[in-house]
Parts: C-alpha cells; structure tokens; sequence
C-alpha cells in the first residue's frame, strides 16, 4: 500500500474529501503528540537524555528511517522501514511520550532530506503518533506504564499483552493509510485494504515481532543492541541480491532497458489505470530500419554498440512517465501510460525519430538511422497488452510498406483483425461459389460518340453483407495470397463476357485493371494467353491498367511482367496520370499506349485556367508521343466540351453512363456502336483498370 509519506504531488484540492480527511487525522495526530511532549514533562525525562542508550536506539530508528527494506515488487513507501521496530521497543521500554517523539523527529529530518511535500510529511507523523497511541492504550489496559524512569521489559507471560500491542499499532497504522489512498486514487475503501493487507500485515508485524528481543537487548547493554546490525545486514544484502535478480529478470542485459516482461508488466497496470479514470494509453512499437545489413556488414559487436548508443537516445527524448523498453533484436516499445490524443503519441514518435535521425559516430564510422513507428491507443485499438503490440505491430509495418516513418494503427489495413480474417475466409469461398460479378462502365470517343471500350469494374454479392465494392475487399487480397487467383478470375469474366458481346456482333475493348502484385507474378501472361485461346479472342480485346505510382516507384520490379504482357501483344494503360510524378520519356520508352488523367484535374478543367493549361499540355504531349489520353470522372457537358476542344481522345465518367450490369452495357453498346478494336500501336478503344474500379466503387 502506498505510504502518503512518499508522493511528492500537489497537495489535494481544499474542500476535497481527501483534504478534509488528512486535515482531520493530522489534527487528531496533533493532539496525541502534545499529549506526548506534556508526558517528557515527566520524572526520569533529564537523565534519559543523557544516557547513550536512547541515542543509539534514535541512530538506528533514523537509520532505518531512511533505507528502507526494498524486495522486488516493493519499492518507496511500500518497502518496509526497520524503524518500527526499534520505535516501537521505544514504546515498550520507555513508554509512548518518548516514542512519539522519537517517531516524529525522524519522520521529519527524513521527509525534509527527501524534499517531500510537507502536508504529507505532518500527515504522516500524525497516523504514525495515532497507532503508537493505540498500541500504547492496548498495554494501559494490560496495566503496562513504561516510562523513562521505569523502563519495562515484558516477560514470557506478558507477549500477549505486546502481540495485542503490535496489533493495534499495525491495525490504526494500516487503516489510517489505506483510507487516504483509496480517497486518493478514486478507489473503493474495501478493494484498496484487501489488495494491500497481505504484504503490509506480514512485513509489519514482522518487524514489530522484533521489538521485545531489541528491549531485552536494551535492558542488558547499549553495546548488546550493535548485534542486531549484523543480521540486519544480512536482510538488507538479501534484499539486494533480489532486487539484482529482479532486474536482470526485467531489463535487457545490453542497454539496459525493460524487457518485454517488465513492459508488460506496466502496460497491465497502465490499462488498469486508465481504465478506472477514462483516460487513454499509447503503445509505440518502433523498428530500426535496415538495421541487419550493420550486423552483417560490420559484424555483431559494432551493432550492439549502435544498440546502446540508440537505447540512450530514446529514453533521453520521451516524455517523463513513459517508458522504454528493448523486445529483442533492433525492436523497441514506448509505453505512455497517459495521452489525451493520437496528434499527443505521435508527437512523441516523431521525436523519438528525430533523436535518431542525427548521425551516430563509431569507431570512426557514421551511421545515419531511421526507424519506423506504429501507434496503437487504448482503448480505441485495443484493450488488453496482447492486442496493443499486435496492432502496433500491424502499423508499424504499414509505416514500413508506405515508407512515411510512422503510422497509425487503422483496422481496414490489418490483415490479422478477425473481421478481416472472416472476409479473407468468405473472399476464397466467394471465388469458387462465383459470388464476383463485373459492372461495366463505357469509355467514350469525344470526337465521335463512338463507344472507346468498356471498363470492367469487380463487384462481390456478399452472401451476408450484399453487393460490395472493390474498395472493401481488394486491399485485403492485396495483401493475401488470394490476389493471384481473384485477378485470374477477373480476366476469365471479362473475357467470357468479350467473347459473348463478340458473337452477338459487338466488338469491344474491355480494360481490366492489375495491381503491382499482379504485375509481379510472372504467370500473369501465361493466365491470359490460355484464356484468349480458350475464347479464341485476340489480344487487342484486352486492355490492362497500371497505376502511375506503381510504374513510377518500382518499374524495375515490374519490368519483367510488363515485358511478357506486352510480348503477348495486350495493350498497356497508366491510370491516375499527373498524381504519380511519372516522367512522359518513361511512357514512351515502356510502350504505354493509353493514359488516363486523374478525375481531379478533369473536374476542374471548365472553372480553373490554370488547371485546364496543365490538362492541355498534357494532352498535347501524349497526343505528340502517340499515347491516346482518357480523361475520367467527366460529369457534366461542359467539361466534357472542354476536353474536346483541346484534343483529348476519349472521356468516361457520369456524363455519358454509369456503371451497368451485362445486360444495360450490351444495350448501351447497341444504341452507341462501338469503334473497331485497336491493336497496340494504333489509337482506338480504350482498357480498364483496378485502381479504377476503386475510384468507380467510391461512387454511386
């Protein structure tokens, strides 16, 4: 239980039940130390002051006063004080003036030398007083007097009367403390004394049970009471070895830190915390990045001397109060055990990257280091320590793929969240149940109206939750092993649909959108040449869409697939053009036949100048490279006026149609004939992409 001798906070508020219960007990206490000063007024008082006994028995109380008996688990106020025990013989030998004051003077000198808050210090003489005056009533009605000039030393006939003595003295004690932390932390009176009464009752009552063996010891010789330093010795130094063993326990041997049981430890108990008052927790997971290629390179022991110097940096730049801990290898943890919000634990990441980010110099080397941070919160996130490492974990690696340093844990981006879980398992039996269907939407020559192509656009008839779009699904496969299989699946619909437009006399170019997973898998190509020969189709009926960013950022990465689909003879679109800071030279020197302008330029083409220049010259460049250009998101007549007037090729969006089912698309395409279908190299139809379908599902 937590001593109030020991906080160093503010003082409670005035007028508060906490403040209203120390004013009383102090008051209280007060009164029964005048008692005791009016008792030194006593026969005997003079010549007790003069003899080294009782200033021996004062070094030791004030001795044991200030180093306390600290056991693992127990530290401050919680750890025993040998001064009970030689307090209390005090009280048994000389009676209770002199142990009150005995009590209280080294209450004091140890409070000011520690700085504490002096309305706890008064506090704390004043229960202290109150349970030597309890014991003290106890050993009156066992009609025990000790006084100075009639010391008392209890026979073996007489313990009882001291057990009962001690008793009291543990019960005022332990009651008197118990009721100012409960008001303290909130907490309710009887769950607060039950959690504590354990440890309190045995390490106290231990050191009570010692006081008659120290008044023998007083009775006999002054040089007798030199002996119990010995096995107090022993105590302290058992102590210390586990508190040693504690430690290495729960701290990393390297840099010192806390381990992961130890943050585990303060995690539970932050929750617990944050859980009575309402408040949030932050759990930061931080990973060094590309930290192994140090210890492979420069070997191990370079590598633990970074480690250290980084576990310095990062418990010099949190906050007071938080906590880092090392979980192994170059994976640290921040707890903050209170945050008001997200923008407060991100903050504090932010600044554990920069104290990182400042070089590192060893052994005449330097390092620059970078880290990346996931945040999870309580309880938003999470509520018990397990899930908050599991999605700060999830974010972390999320910082990881989109390289930004930190991120936030958000559940649509982790793969390991049972719901998503759940959808992953409905996801591989809606594929082989043909819960996927294909929406189409047309692409339109502005210079004709002739139809350009059809995009197809994936939907999911959820058993359960209805007809999904790709952006509540495909992000997930992305990240699965299903993307492979859900992409093959699209081609086999598309094209089957191709195929039965074909024979019905409507000729149309279909785009299908692929993701840089896609683009990545070396069958791609092989999946589509068996499907157009399994439906006799040529290639120019199939059009795939790339993302600019995608292209732009790992173009050698994708290189390989791109070639086989272009050797194949299927045309290549780039999709979200002017959003990826794609060089145009790479367009021309990867054979992209098509590119289709962000619908955020388009929709400002007809009210911003400065919008409809950039759209024009983009236009015009593509137009000179000869790469056809496709603006999407048109939905009104005037942009599409617009992008007819500067030369863009073809237009999609609200304007001409919504998306459609098979049947509305076959009849749309009978109304609005399509153009013939264009073989890579040749303006023509137009393809479709998934990214598309993304932007395409976002909209009614």
């Amino acid at each position: 239980m937590r001593d109030p001798n020991d906080t160093r906070d503010i003082g409670p508020r005035i007028g508060s039940p906490l403040w209203n219960y120390f004013t009383a007990v102090t008051v209280a206490g007060l009164g029964a130390f005048l008692v005791a000063v009016y008792g030194l007024a006593g026969p005997g008082i003079s010549g007790l002051l003069k003899q080294p006994l009782l200033w021996v028995i004062a070094a030791l109380a004030l001795l044991g006063e200030l180093k306390r008996i600290v056991t693992p688990g127990k530290s401050g106020p919680d750890a025993g004080a040998v001064s009970v025990t030689f307090c209390f013989a005090a009280l048994l030998y000389w009676g209770f003036p002199v142990a009150a004051v005995l009590r209280a003077i080294t209450t004091l000198v140890v409070a000011l030398s520690a700085r504490r808050a002096p309305f706890r210090a008064l506090f704390n003489v004043a229960q202290l007083t109150l349970s030597l005056a309890a014991a003290a009533a106890v050993l009156a009605v066992a009609h025990v007097h000790p006084a100075p000039a009639r010391p008392w030393v209890p026979a073996g006939s007489q313990l009882g009367a001291v057990g009962l003595a001690a008793a009291a003295y543990f019960a005022c004690n332990f009651v008197l403390v118990g009721v100012a932390v409960a008001l303290h932390a909130r907490t309710p009176l009887l769950a607060t004394l039950r959690r504590a009464l354990p440890y309190q009752a045995f390490v106290t009552l231990a050191l009570l049970s010692a006081a008659p063996l120290v008044v023998v010891a007083m009775n006999r010789s002054v040089l007798l009471l030199l002996l119990f330093l010995l096995p107090l010795s022993a105590i302290y130094a058992n102590a210390a070895m586990s508190l040693n063993r504690e430690y290495q326990a729960l701290h990393d041997q390297l840099t010192g830190l806390p381990n992961r049981t130890l943050l585990a430890r303060r995690t539970a108990d932050a929750l617990t915390q944050a859980g009575r008052t309402g408040a949030k927790c932050g759990f930061l997971l931080l990973d060094l990045d590309r930290f192994k290629e140090v210890n492979d390179t420069l070997g191990h022991p370079l590598g633990d001397g970074l480690l250290q110097v980084i576990a310095y940096r990062l418990a010099r730049s949190v906050r007071p109060g938080d906590m880092v801990a090392r979980l192994g290898g170059d994976e640290f943890a921040v707890l903050l055990p209170s945050v008001r919000t997200i923008t407060v634990a991100a903050e504090v990441a932010a600044r554990l990257r920069a104290a990182l980010a400042e070089p590192v110099r060893l052994e005449g080397m330097s390092f620059e280091i970078e880290a990346s941070v996931g945040i999870a919160l309580y309880p938003d996130d999470g509520a018990t320590v397990e899930v908050l490492l599991q999605r700060a974990d999830v974010a972390m690696y999320l910082a990881k793929e989109r390289r930004t340093g930190v991120e936030t844990y958000v559940a649509r981006a982790d793969r390991y969240s049972p719901a998503r879980l759940s959808l992953l398992g409905d996801l591989r039996r809606g594929i082989d149940r043909g819960e996927f269907e294909l929406h189409y939407q047309p692409k339109v020559f502005l210079a004709t109206g002739q139809a350009a192509g059809m995009e197809a656009l994936l939907r999911w008839r959820h058993p359960d939750r209805g007809l999904l779009g790709p952006a509540e699904f495909i992000p997930l496969a992305e990240q699965s092993y299903l993307m492979r299989e859900l992409t093959a699946h699209v081609v086999q619909l598309a094209l089957r649909q191709a195929s039965a437009w074909r024979r019905s006399g409507l000729v149309v170019q279909l785009s299908v959108n692929v993701s840089r997973r896609d683009l990545l898998d070396a069958g791609l190509a092989a999946t589509i040449e068996r499907e157009l020969a399994g439906h006799g189709l040529p290639p120019g009926v199939l059009l795939l869409e790339i993302s600019e960013r995608a292209l732009n950022r790992e173009a050698a990465d994708i290189a390989g697939g791109l070639n086989a689909l272009r050797t194949l003879g299927i045309e290549l679109s780039v999709d979200d053009f002017m959003t990826g800071y794609c060089s145009v030279g790479r367009l021309k020197e990867m054979s992209i036949g098509e590119v289709k302008i962000d619908p955020s330029f388009v929709a400002a083409v007809a009210s911003s100048p400065d919008t409809e220049l950039i759209v024009r010259s983009a236009v015009h460049l593509l137009r000179g490279l000869g790469i056809r250009s496709v603006a999407e998101g048109v939905e009104s007549p005037q942009v599409a006026a617009s992008l007819q007037a500067m030369g863009c090729d073809v237009a999609q969006g609200w304007q001409f149609s919504r998306p459609l089912n098979a049947a509305a698309a076959a009849a749309w395409l009978a109304r609005r004939p399509p153009a013939p279908v264009a073989v890579p190299g040749e303006p023509g139809p137009a393809p479709v992409h998934e990214d598309d379908c993304l932007d395409a599902a976002a909209r009614p």
